[in-house]
């Protein structure tokens, strides 16, 4: 994704964005340990993602970026 791309989204959208980008990084890495990954490079790619998107959370000067994310995932899963 690139960092245009993620400038031009909302706040909402990129925390529901970091959530799920967070959720395939775990995913990924779960399947680093348990088999092999189809693309290896999609780990890097994945976690570079979610440090822009983070940095443009901070460039729009959030706080409590974990906490939020928290209360978005929590809702989702109800």
């Amino acid at each position: 994704m690139k960092i245009e791309d993620i400038r031009q989204m909302t706040t909402e959208e990129l925390y529901h964005e970091l959530v799920r980008l967070r959720r395939h990084l775990f995913d990924l890495q779960s399947q680093a340990v348990t088999e092999k990954l189809e693309d290896p490079s999609q780990l890097g790619k994945t976690k570079r993602d979610v440090a822009r998107m983070l940095t443009v959370l901070r460039e729009r000067g959030e706080t409590g970026i974990e906490n939020k994310e928290l209360k978005i995932e929590r809702a989702a899963n109800r």
